[in-house]
């Protein structure tokens, strides 16, 4: 039996030439994230592991083992916390796990000094919310959850989507996020309050969505499920990487390219340009035209 590797790495975007790899995964890798001066790099797989790298060398800086597959992970906004999420599957309820960096003795004895069952629906997605004061996590049945990073305790709970929350990204300012739900639709809430603000609305599912650092614009990803691509058309399948007004909720463009269910969405830092992920094997970067940013939308 051949056992293929789930090898996480990393491109230099401008021109696509790969720097790297971090070699040590077994199982799909099911999030990654990079602290905020990019030194180290934090991994989740389905191998029942999270994985610490230093970012430059590749070298694996700590190995921290679980019952279940690592569905989501992330450091805090200093870089010093991580926290992570394990599945609910074989017989282990999903948990969200927090390491102190500054403590060894947590990484050396795999133990986290806080850990919060999840007696419900697992875990699908999380983030870091404002000031590293909470995390704001996705559910399979569509809750959103905002957890204190201090006590555990639920500090607001709300229900908008009807389905698995796929993805949850932050505003630049952090202010708001954008959820990616398999209800069709993306949804728009407030960081503090998870207030709800605004729909998106699609007719296939939608697994991953972000918001532009610049523009009032969000761009979604998405497609039919991976499991009927072989039996539809790259037509109507719908696979384009498709552009929101955020605050008129009208759609005003649509990108294509890939031919399989795109997994993932991003913008650039700088608002010039994004990247798309897909179950095709390719990430696909997009750089605007002059005229997406002289366009003006018309309501």
């Amino acid at each position: 039996m051949t056992l293929t590797l789930m090898i996480v790495n990393v491109w230099y975007s401008v021109n696509g030439e790969r720097l790297g790899t971090y070699m040590g995964h077994t199982g799909a890798v099911w999030c990654v994230d990079a602290d905020w001066d990019t030194k180290h790099v934090l991994t989740g797989s389905a191998d029942n592991s999270c994985r610490l790298w230093d970012c430059e060398t590749g070298k694996q800086l700590a190995l921290l083992k679980t019952n279940s597959a690592v569905r989501t992970c992330g450091f805090d906004f200093g870089g010093n916390i991580i926290m992570f999420s394990t599945d609910k599957q074989m017989g282990y309820q999903c948990f969200v796990s927090f390491f102190d960096l500054r403590d060894p003795s947590q990484i050396d004895n795999n133990e986290p000094y806080m850990k919060i069952p999840c007696n419900d629906s697992k875990i699908t997605s999380a983030v870091w919310g404002p000031l590293g004061e909470c995390i704001i996590a996705g559910h399979e049945g569509g809750e959103l959850n905002q957890y204190s990073a201090k006590s555990g305790e639920v500090l607001v709970n709300v229900k908008e989507h009807s389905r698995q929350i796929n993805d949850i990204q932050l505003s630049r300012d952090m202010t708001m996020f954008v959820t990616a739900s398999k209800d069709n639709t993306a949804k728009l809430f407030d960081s503090t309050t998870l207030e709800h603000q605004k729909t998106f609305r699609t007719e296939r599912p939608v697994n991953s969505a972000a918001l532009s650092p610049n523009y009032d614009h969000v761009v979604l990803g998405g497609g039919q499920e991976a499991m009927d691509v072989t039996t539809t058309s790259t037509r109507i399948g719908k696979f384009e990487a498709r552009f929101f007004h955020l605050a008129f909720e009208e759609e005003f463009g649509r990108v294509k390219g890939h031919f399989g269910p795109i997994n993932s969405v991003a913008f650039h830092p700088d608002g010039k340009s994004y990247s798309s992920g897909g179950e095709d094997g390719y990430v696909r970067i997009h750089y605007f035209d002059p005229q997406y940013f002289e366009f003006e939308f018309e309501a």
